[in-house]
């Protein structure tokens, strides 16, 4: 989701992607996390556990974020 191809450092894939715009919304977020994330529904699901909020909302903030980018 985040752009992650393998064998990349950081910085070139927080160039490609949302990374570091997902980062600045969800701050729990490392890049690791974001390497791992390879679609909506992770993010969601990542969102959800580490906020400690309710899986509804979690999908709301995620689509409300994802408005406009694409991955």
């Amino acid at each position: 989701m985040f752009g992650f191809q393998g064998g990349e450092s950081a910085d070139t894939v927080a160039q490609k992607g949302c990374t570091k715009d997902a980062q600045q919304k969800w701050r729990f977020l490392t890049i690791f996390d974001c390497s791992s994330i390879k679609t909506e529904g992770q993010l969601c699901s990542m969102v959800k556990t580490r906020s400690g909020i309710s899986e509804e909302q979690a999908k709301r903030d995620v689509d409300a974020w994802m408005m406009g980018k694409q991955f």
